[in-house]
């Protein structure tokens, strides 16, 4: 596996190393090989693999054929962001002001606002 840095940029060249690797299931097959796996274990784990695949495939050529409805994708927010995530610091929306409490034991924590206690 060759990958080129241009222009000095290491951080770059190893985010598409780690892209590449991850392509062709190189961190996959580390995981699977920390630990035996006897050979029994190993085509029923494949054989099962390859089901995944073929269903995955027919439902896809299905969808292209019309047979099947399309996945239905979640629906974005106006700002285009996904649903759930809501709005964070420094990432375009302002930060929400914090509610400001009373110390415990304090008059206005007490509801004395007279600011004498008796």
């Amino acid at each position: 596996m060759q990958v080129f840095v241009r222009d000095n940029n290491v951080e770059q060249a190893l985010k598409v190393l780690k892209k590449k690797m991850q392509r062709e299931g190189v961190f996959r097959e580390m995981k699977q090989r920390r630990a035996y796996e006897k050979p029994s274990e190993r085509k029923t784990r494949e054989k099962a693999e390859a089901v995944r695949r073929m269903r995955k495939a027919a439902r896809k050529q299905a969808q292209r054929e019309g047979l099947l409805p399309a996945p239905k994708r979640p629906a974005r927010d106006a700002r285009g962001g996904r649903p759930g995530f809501g709005a964070r610091p420094g990432f375009g929306a302002p930060p929400r002001p914090r509610p400001v409490t009373a110390a415990p034991g304090s008059p206005e924590a007490i509801g004395d606002t007279t600011g004498t206690l008796t």
